[in-house]
């Protein structure tokens, strides 16, 4: 199946800046793909890039299989994007506000559209509070309710979990999450929390100082991580001529005179502790360790983390 946005060569240079170098993206229909770099890697330009919001300095963009942006009237009614805070009127209720919009963009059944959004994103229909008594959470959710009103294929959202607190960061998670595969929504998000992108997106871009470093579904980008068993035993190197002589493991690697670790997942851990207790060493411990997605961000990008 096509993709649903894809970039060639997307560049943006502001006179000798290179805000976003290169960059060949690819989304794919009915998943969420998660833009994952620090603040300032060229999240934000890409995606105000794709929507036409900002002009490339090359490359080219198509989103629906449309050239972005020469067939952006076409293509724009069927995208739903959160890329800088919706002007919203503090003075008004969350209905109210979206009612406004409903009317510029002459939504065909504006209050079953407002009612919808609304219920999607779990506030309420009929509410006296005012938008200038809203919580983050809340202000944020009405703001991905105006994104998906006109009931978008593709929605674009740029860090709609930034300076949420845990609970809303988890019912905003939670519903983008059913939005994808409830309703059958394709969603690009960017962020630079890497433990909620882990959680939800289906596949990862790493951008970083605009250059689009790995692209690849989660469970690739899992499978690539770091895994192995680390064995805390009484005589480490007596514990690695059980396992080459019994086991038939080569890999195994001494850290210190009762510490072992082998790579992958291929041993069985249960089978090493019997073959070690029955060789008369003692078992201090065995754990299974694996790489986070901070881990592997830090190898793929060669420097710090993201936080």
């Amino acid at each position: 199946m096509n993709d649903l946005i894809e970039t060639n060569g997307l560049t943006k240079r502001y006179g000798e800046q290179h805000s976003v170098e290169n960059l060949s993206l690819h989304v794919r229909p009915g998943r969420i793909y998660g833009l994952l770099g620090r603040n300032g890697a060229g999240k934000t330009t890409t995606m105000r890039m794709l929507l036409g919001l900002t002009a490339p300095s090359a490359g080219t963009v198509r989103i629906f299989g449309q050239a972005m942006p020469a067939r952006a009237r076409q293509v724009l009614p069927r995208v739903g994007s959160l890329i800088e805070a919706p002007g919203f009127y503090p003075n008004l209720t969350g209905s109210e506000n979206l009612r406004i919009f409903a009317r510029l963009r002459r939504l065909p059944q504006p209050e079953r559209s407002i009612r919808t959004a609304l219920d999607m994103v779990s506030l309420p229909y009929r509410d006296k509070k005012l938008f200038s008594q809203y919580s983050l959470g809340m202000k944020q959710r009405l703001a991905i309710a105006l994104a998906i009103m006109h009931d978008p294929e593709l929605l674009i959202l740029d860090e709609p979990i930034n300076g949420l607190d845990p609970i809303g960061i988890a019912e905003v998670r939670d519903f983008i999450r059913r939005l994808c595969d409830e309703r059958g929504k394709t969603i690009l998000i960017s962020s630079h929390i890497l433990s909620e992108i882990a959680l939800l997106a289906d596949d990862i871009g790493i951008i970083d100082h605009g250059v689009l470093l790995e692209e690849e579904s989660l469970e690739e980008l899992e499978a690539k991580n770091g895994r192995y068993l680390q064995f805390v035993v009484s005589d480490a190197r007596a514990a690695a001529r059980l396992l080459h002589d019994r086991l038939g493991v080569r890999q195994a690697r001494l850290a210190d005179a009762h510490t072992l670790t082998v790579p992958g997942r291929a041993l069985d851990a249960g089978a090493a502790v019997q073959t070690f207790v029955q060789a008369g060493l003692t078992v201090q411990d065995a754990h299974l360790y694996e790489d986070t997605l901070e881990d592997y961000f830090k190898r793929v990008t060669g420097g710090e983390g993201i936080g």
